[in-house]
């Protein structure tokens, strides 16, 4: 029985196409900076992103870390979600290896942080107060799309009070997707907005390693000496490059089918009694089990063959290696769970839906 993974969107392997381009692909070395395929890699998401320059970097987590440290110095402060990535989840790497200072503010369920608390936040220049110089935002936040408008306000915010702002986008092209018309447009459209983004290429765009950090020639220029300090100088990273190059001429558009299976486990698990679906706006759906059953499903379901996480509630990820015959299997086996503890799902199944 093959195993269906939901537990995130980075356990795609790579395609036999993808494979087949890293193998081609004309190597150097980058850390002497003659790797024509990290250099043209590097040239293109700048491109497609609007920013003079980009990095390549092994993860998101350093490509994040690169950009704080290349905006602010020791003492300085950002402001950042209190659930944000860059401060619950990358270690505190800006604190521990920077010594810059976190303030993080509470976010709402859809990841946003009141204008009014960051315009709060904000420090005087006066030396009792670390300086405040950087707010990070991200998209998308647990799956979720950030508005237009809001981006358009947060950032417009930080700006009147001489902050930089950095968008940890691993996902951006998720939600480009999710806004319709040519992804590249709206990607474009999104982080225009932003000194510096991060992009993930090893997520929903399937390849095997690698970010990239976009912004100015300077921006990234500091970074470069960054990524040297922090060992993610590469030599003939080109194998990586290429995949992120195919990912995108390939991968890019696809993020709709992840979203419509996303979609459709949601769909598949409403109106089971003790289980309630958060969210599933791209690939990501988070599910609440009641009565603390949460671990229980969890084990049942692998014991199914199907993994998800429970880390923040119950996660399930979409990706391009599950199709709807795996969400199926999700579906029937979370079903079969409630069914066998002595629930009333099928009886709870909304009418007209699908039985799985």
């Amino acid at each position: 029985m093959n195993t269906v993974d939901l537990r995130s969107d980075t356990v795609t392997q790579p395609t036999a196409a993808m494979r087949e381009a890293m193998m081609a692909a004309p190597l150097g070395d980058d850390v002497f900076g003659d790797d024509p395929s990290v250099q043209a890699l590097q040239e293109r998401i700048a491109a497609i992103t609007g920013k003079e320059a980009a990095l390549f970097m092994p993860s998101g987590t350093q490509s994040n870390l690169c950009a704080m440290l290349s905006h602010c110095e020791r003492g300085d402060e950002y402001i950042v979600g209190q659930n944000a990535h860059t401060y619950r989840y990358e270690g505190g790497g800006a604190a521990v290896l920077g010594s810059i200072q976190p303030q993080p503010l509470a976010q709402n369920a859809s990841g946003q942080m009141q204008l009014a608390d960051i315009a709060s936040a904000i420090k005087p220049d006066d030396p009792h107060f670390a300086r405040t110089r950087l707010l990070c935002l991200e998209n998308t936040w647990n799956g979720h799309p950030m508005p237009t408008e809001y981006l358009d306000q947060a950032t417009a915010l930080a700006r009147e009070q001489g902050l930089a702002v950095h968008l940890d986008g691993a996902r951006v092209f998720n939600a480009a997707v999710a806004a319709g018309g040519d992804p590249y447009v709206a990607v474009r459209g999104i982080v225009d907005r932003f000194d510096s983004v991060s992009v993930c290429f090893s997520k929903g765009l399937g390849a095997p390693v690698g970010s990239a950090l976009c912004g100015s020639n300077e921006l990234i220029r500091r970074a470069l000496r960054w990524r040297k300090m922090l060992g993610g100088g590469l030599r003939q990273a080109g194998l990586l490059a290429a995949a992120a190059h195919h990912a995108l001429d390939h991968h890019v558009r696809r993020l709709a089918d992840d979203h419509a299976l996303a979609q459709r486990l949601a769909q598949g698990l409403a109106g089971i009694e003790g289980l309630s679906v958060r969210s599933a706006q791209t690939n990501i759906v988070f599910v609440d089990v009641a009565n603390g059953r949460g671990p229980d499903l969890l084990a049942h379901l692998a014991n199914d063959g199907v993994l998800g996480t429970g880390l923040i509630g119950l996660r399930f990820v979409t990706h391009l290696d599950v199709d709807g015959a795996g969400i199926d299997r999700a579906i029937a086996s979370t079903r079969n769970f409630f069914a066998q503890a002595g629930g009333n799902a099928a009886a709870a199944r909304p009418a007209g839906s699908a039985v799985y």
